[in-house]
């Protein structure tokens, strides 16, 4: 364990690794060395700017590797992440195993995605009998028989369905379709005048050429243009991403027969026999798709589709492919993301291996670096948690006795994921060290068997949608269960010798911000069963939509890149988890010793040393070009906006810094949102 606890990438704390395994927090540590936080630039006001007066210093000398489109923490704390999970796969892959075995399995389809030279001498073979079925496509009947037989090897074209809770009987998992068919990142792409898109729909269109012209195909400009158009009509269609956050309005649970007469074209019925989907009654999550794609079905030429199906599935399988295939798509994305050089062969595997199957790997990766007194920790960090935050409730003036009941009753019914699973999850495969197309496609075929076995089933309480190793954290509204890997239980998120300070402005900021989610525009409407229905008095959620409102108005108000402006209804919920992470953190703080303590460490006091630590675990530096499409898709604010938006509204920052009117992001009392 001592590996993971001493990353000095972030550079938190100066702290002392230690071998020994136990550790009793609850004694006063006397090894604790002075804190270093790298990064402040005295220049700059808490008041004016905390992020950069915590960061600037760091972020003018942080360099972005080629290979890739940011540094720092949060989901760029990945990146020596991936160096671990490279360790245990060199090892295992150069070694023999027992047939069967989960070193056996990650080991030998590490090695086949290593094997360069086999994939690159085999060219486009591996999909050629792909190309040939869609070039047999003679009629909708077929050519929608094709679309079901490839989703189940992960091919997906204009159909998405996907397995998961009911949300209006959560005990029971059932079928849902929704918006699909696009190959830019967001339907507004393809109609948003602006120089930086244009740039993305050329090099879009570029790349659908290029995969025709690598299969031997002629015209391929034209057929590009074919395909981009049939694109543009489907996200017509699609709601935006705003939109799809309206809970109830992205509901829709149809009789199939009912779809049947609706959707003559589709043929529901045939669809879903082929899909191996036993049910008569599915949720058609954005109607007005399908009504759009059951029209197009027959006022597209099947030529044109064909053309679809071809680009899509060349696109669905290019990363596995030999080298020019790989250029191709690397050529596109990054226009999108702005990194310069494609990342090394392992650097893509590791990242494969931990998305196909990574909790077998995870498992290993368990073995290896994780110290069980870490989800010890978290877990306590956790239960106190929820205690800080019911009193939150209880204290709430908005609020009426009544909502509140139910809403501490969805707390306490919160389950509660550490580290890893308790159930790990088993891949049904034949993994062979010489074929690694035909891995791939049977890990997705895998998956996909997965889930079809969860369809018209309770749903699976120790399933994780995460591994292990990922830095990141959850809440599923669905199951209300909130989850913290094993990944993210490090620095500068978490330390077990660390002051506690850090660990409560770190992880505990992230475990407030979780639990928030359950109360957020959207956790909000989940009953603790994860049921999608009002249990609130109409009164009280007038108000609290009231409160979100404010939360929308002041991230609109948010530029980066000097002009691109946050999407506030986009980023609501992240942003109403953030502002409620730091309050339930701080107050946690404030019961333990330290934070009850006014001893300075480092020449900051714990007060202090906790609204450091906030602006520390969101030190990232990105390109431009990701960080415009960052704006433009994720539902997260920049991580500027993670850090000056909630301290902007937490009056304890104020006091801790002494912020001053006439400062920046000074904010008079009565303008400071509070929700939770």
């Amino acid at each position: 364990m001592k590996n993971i606890f001493c990353f000095s990438i972030i550079f938190l704390v100066v702290v002392s690794c230690k071998n020994d395994k136990t550790v009793d927090l609850s004694e006063t540590r006397q090894d604790i060395k002075p804190i270093v936080f790298e990064g402040i630039d005295p220049l700059i006001q808490p008041g004016d700017d905390f992020f950069n007066h915590v960061n600037k210093t760091w972020m003018d000398d942080a360099v972005i590797a080629d290979d890739q489109v940011g540094v720092g923490a949060y989901r760029f704390l990945n990146i020596p992440q991936e160096e671990l999970l490279k360790n245990i796969l060199e090892e295992v892959s150069k070694e023999s195993h027992p047939e069967g075995s989960i070193e056996q399995k990650v080991g030998d389809f590490y090695a086949s995605g290593m094997d360069t030279v086999s994939i690159d001498n085999r060219g486009m073979k591996p999909i050629q009998s792909i190309l040939d079925r869609i070039d047999a496509i003679d009629n909708i009947d077929s050519m929608l028989e094709f679309v079901a037989t490839q989703m189940q090897t992960g091919d997906y074209s204009f159909i998405n369905p996907y397995i998961s809770p009911d949300q209006e009987d959560s005990s029971v998992n059932m079928l849902h379709f929704a918006q699909t068919g696009l190959g830019l990142p967001d339907r507004d792409y393809y109609f948003v005048e602006d120089p930086s898109v244009d740039q993305i729909q050329k090099a879009y269109k570029t790349y659908l050429a290029k995969l025709f012209e690598l299969v031997g195909d002629a015209n391929v400009y034209a057929k590009s243009d074919i395909v981009y158009n049939i694109e543009k009509q489907l996200a017509e269609s699609h709601k935006t991403r705003v939109q799809r956050r309206i809970i109830k309005e992205n509901y829709h649970k149809m009789a199939v027969s009912d779809l049947q007469v609706k959707h003559a074209n589709i043929d529901w019925v045939n669809m879903l026999t082929i899909l191996g989907a036993e049910v008569d009654s599915i949720d058609i999550a954005q109607p007005e798709y399908y009504d759009r794609l059951n029209n197009m079905l027959v006022s597209v030429p099947l030529k044109d589709w064909k053309l679809f199906l071809k680009a899509n599935s060349i696109g669905s399988h290019d990363n596995i492919l030999s080298k020019p295939f790989q250029d191709a798509s690397f050529e596109y994305s990054k226009v999108l993301s702005g990194q310069s050089e494609q990342q090394s062969r392992a650097k893509q595997m590791v990242r494969r291996v931990d998305g196909q199957i990574g909790f077998a790997l995870g498992q290993l990766y368990v073995k290896r670096y994780f110290n069980e007194d870490a989800k010890k920790r978290a877990l306590d960090l956790v239960n106190n948690f929820q205690k800080v935050l019911e009193k939150r409730i209880d204290n709430l003036d908005w609020m009426s006795d009544s909502t509140k009941v139910k809403a501490k009753d969805k707390l306490y019914a919160i389950n509660k994921k550490i580290g890893y699973p308790d159930v790990w999850r088993t891949y049904n495969v034949s993994i062979d060290r010489n074929t690694f197309f035909e891995n791939v496609v049977a890990l997705r075929r895998d998956a996909y068997e997965y889930e079809l076995k969860q369809l018209n089933q309770a749903p699976n309480r120790d399933e994780w949608h995460t591994t292990p190793s990922t830095v990141t954290a959850y809440y599923n509204p669905s199951l209300n269960e909130i989850v913290f890997p094993a990944g993210i239980l490090q620095s500068p998120y978490f330390d077990l010798y660390a002051d506690d300070a850090l660990n409560y402005g770190g992880i505990g900021m992230v475990i407030g911000h979780e639990f928030t989610h359950a109360f957020d525009d959207q956790g909000a409407q989940y009953d603790k069963n994860g049921n999608v229905t009002n249990w609130w008095t109409d009164d009280d959620y007038t108000k609290f939509k009231a409160k979100t409102q404010q939360i929308i108005e002041q991230y609109n108000a948010f530029t980066v890149l000097d002009s691109v402006h946050l999407k506030g209804p986009l980023t609501v919920g992240e942003n109403t988890a953030d502002n409620g992470g730091i309050a339930i953190a701080f107050d946690a703080f404030k019961m333990t010793k330290q934070g009850q303590d006014t001893t300075k460490i480092g020449g900051y006091t714990p007060n202090q040393r906790f609204f450091l630590s906030v602006a520390n675990i969101w030190k990232v530096k990105m390109r431009d070009e990701y960080l415009r499409n960052y704006v433009a898709t994720d539902p997260h604010s920049p991580p500027i906006w993670r850090v000056n938006g909630p301290l902007m509204n937490f009056t304890p920052f104020y006091e801790a810094f002494n912020v001053q009117e006439g400062e920046a992001n000074y904010r008079k009392e009565e303008q400071r949102i509070k929700i939770w």
